[in-house]
């Protein structure tokens, strides 16, 4: 059943007073507000805050990037006009027999332009010029408040901590950032391009401040765009994590029915309506139980939170997002690989069955890495960040990082 008003009210009230509600402090120096607005340019609409609980600075508006690609896939195919169709398109999805979507491939085209990207950059307060960034790619169903969720729930906040900047964005098509063609624009190879230069924008100095070192972070499809950079850009970054990600892909199929995807301005054209229908959503909390959670591990609200804020994912990325991942047989630093244990799309709910399926990865992906981690959270499922156990994945990572940077 689909969450309804009342339940949709109290989620966002939730998430007004565990997400959006800044907490009243003053920043600690050396990170002072003025200084930090003084520094910042090439952003646009700029509002200045601090993350959810963390010792941070950050700033939010929109971002200029200049990206294109040649990879794009080119399709014979129609977008559905109603969700009759999307239900019929997810069947021929889970049809071995179906040879979908490879049927509908005609080759390859051309895609690019100046794309607006929703953004945001935090400074640690323990660090006036940190040299070291950590760029945030989240996966799909969630915008790139997956990384900073709500207190005790946030990547940033761990970040931070350890003296860590972060930029985390909104893939092309979510949140923020433009909303171009679903089909034909919207895919996995472009995604790669606009994380490559984003990359290289930190590096430079765009935004006022050059990051020497950065470091790609990504969870689930987002691991699959930042594995994609190391793979075509292997000297992009100074280490990897990639969370919500392996090479097991049994847990797909179950993955993809549980989302019972729909168009997103029919499910909820309060915040869709002007989504084309190639825009869709997962349908309920319970799909997002079933595809992201593991019970007991996780607080019900959270949950709900997850619900009332869901992002959108395109039919031009599902048919596109098995052509990024290859061998990175010329990327040399460090990788670490972050699941749940009870990961349902890359780990079929079992990240120990048949084996270690984190470790699997690195000899596959990463056969020239000098080093490497895996760590697998207890009582967790894909949606890592919003479990329990989140707090010690999000640990391990950034000690992970101290000791290999």
């Amino acid at each position: 059943m689909q969450l309804q008003l009342p339940a949709l009210v109290a989620a966002l009230t939730l998430q007004s007073q565990l997400c959006f509600a800044q907490p009243t402090r003053t920043p600690s120096s050396p990170v002072e507000e003025d200084d930090f607005k003084s520094t910042i340019v090439n952003i646009k609409n700029a509002t200045w805050h601090l993350p959810r609980s963390g010792p941070a600075m950050c700033v939010s508006g929109k971002v200029d990037v200049t990206a294109a690609t040649t990879k794009n896939l080119a399709f014979n195919y129609e977008l559905p006009k109603n969700q009759s169709q999307v239900a019929e398109l997810a069947v021929d999805f889970l049809t071995p027999s179906s040879g979908f979507p490879e049927s509908l491939v005609t080759g390859t085209q051309k895609a690019g332009g100046i794309f607006g990207v929703g953004a945001t950059l935090c400074l640690p307060n323990n660090n006036a010029k940190p040299s070291t960034i950590q760029i945030l790619t989240h996966g799909f169903g969630f915008d790139r408040f997956y990384w900073d969720f709500a207190p005790g729930y946030s990547w940033v906040d761990i970040a931070a901590q350890h003296g860590f900047a972060t930029f985390y964005y909104d893939r092309l098509g979510i949140g923020k950032s433009d909303t171009p063609d679903a089909l034909n624009v919207v895919q996995a190879p472009l995604q790669v391009e606009i994380a490559h230069q984003l990359i290289e924008m930190l590096r430079s100095g765009h935004f006022g401040i050059d990051f020497p070192k950065v470091v790609g972070v990504g969870h689930s499809f987002g691991s699959g765009i930042t594995q994609g950079v190391t793979t075509q850009y292997p000297q992009d970054l100074n280490a990897t994590i990639l969370t919500g990600f392996s090479l097991n892909t049994t847990g797909q199929n179950s993955f993809l029915a549980s989302l019972n995807l729909e168009i997103a301005s029919v499910n909820a054209p309060y915040r869709f309506a002007s989504a084309s229908p190639g825009y869709l959503v997962s349908s309920t909390a319970v799909s997002q139980q079933i595809a992201f959670f593991k019970a007991p591990g996780f607080d019900p609200e959270i949950l709900n939170l997850v619900e009332a804020t869901k992002a959108t994912g395109t039919i031009g990325e599902f048919f596109s997002l098995g052509g990024i991942v290859a061998p990175a047989t010329e990327y040399e630093r460090p990788i670490a690989v972050i699941n749940g244990v009870n990961d349902l799309p890359f780990c079929s709910g079992d990240c120990n069955y048949p084996m270690d399926l984190a470790k699997a990865v690195l000899p596959v992906l990463y056969p020239a890495s000098n080093r490497t981690g895996t760590y697998l959270a207890p009582n967790a499922g894909h949606g890592l960040n919003q479990h329990y156990s989140a707090g010690d994945a999000f640990e391990f990572a950034q000690k992970f990082l101290e000791e290999v940077l």
